[in-house]
């Protein structure tokens, strides 16, 4: 398969990409800082420069083409203000979907956030991030054109993977390793029957593999 991924250069993505190479898929990451395509070579993706807030959908669709498959794995990450979060965790999300149909690319999951919500309340920034990761959710399940699976993972932690998960529509709030949760992105990716679902994510006692092959068959 080859796989290209929207903030190639993220925590989850970096982890994503070593598994995905590891087992002979061909990975591209799309990053917008020239410093860091050494980390993605590493990793085994292959590095793209592509800023996706400043991009056209047709630019991004350019790199998407010969995809067999779309990750959205950016984010404006901690310290960005609420502009950015508009602008990246919903704006750039919407923009990798509208890309990803152009391209003809159908298998498109997203890496969200458990308690997204367009209807979110509240004032600060995290509140913000709610509410964009929400937001681009609901566009992204209006989309007839994408097989997609949207993965709402728990409190993030760099804590080594288990490999034991709990991934369901609804789990609770609770921790899940960025390990854990790049093995359920790449167990998802090569699991197509999971498309239309979205699921929230946390750290369990069922080995990855056979949590996605559970929720693909319900």
């Amino acid at each position: 398969m080859r796989i290209v991924i929207a903030g190639g250069h993220g925590q989850i993505a970096l982890r994503l990409e070593r598994l995905l190479a590891a087992r002979g898929d061909e990975v591209a990451g799309l990053i917008r800082d020239a410093g860091q395509e050494a980390d993605l070579r590493e990793a085994g993706a292959e590095p793209v420069l592509c800023d996706l807030e400043s991009a056209s959908v047709d630019q991004v669709a350019e790199h998407l083409r010969g995809a067999d498959a779309a990750v959205f794995a950016a984010g404006a990450g901690p310290g960005s203000d609420v502009a950015r979060k508009n602008t990246v965790d919903r704006g750039a999300a919407v923009l990798f979907a509208d890309a990803a149909e152009r391209a003809g690319v159908r298998r498109y999951i997203v890496v969200s956030s458990m308690g997204a919500d367009p209807a979110h309340q509240g004032d600060e920034v995290f509140d913000a991030y709610l509410r964009a990761k929400g937001e681009a959710d609901v566009n992204v399940r209006a989309r007839a054109a994408l097989d997609w699976t949207i993965l709402r993972p728990g409190m993030l932690t760099d804590d080594a993977g288990t490999g034991l998960v709990r991934l369901e529509a609804s789990t609770g709030r609770g921790p899940i390793p960025r390990d854990d949760v790049a093995a359920v992105l790449a167990e998802l990716l090569e699991t197509s029957a999971t498309a239309g679902l979205t699921l929230e994510l946390v750290s369990g006692s069922v080995p990855v593999s056979v949590a996605v092959k559970s929720v693909a068959g319900n």
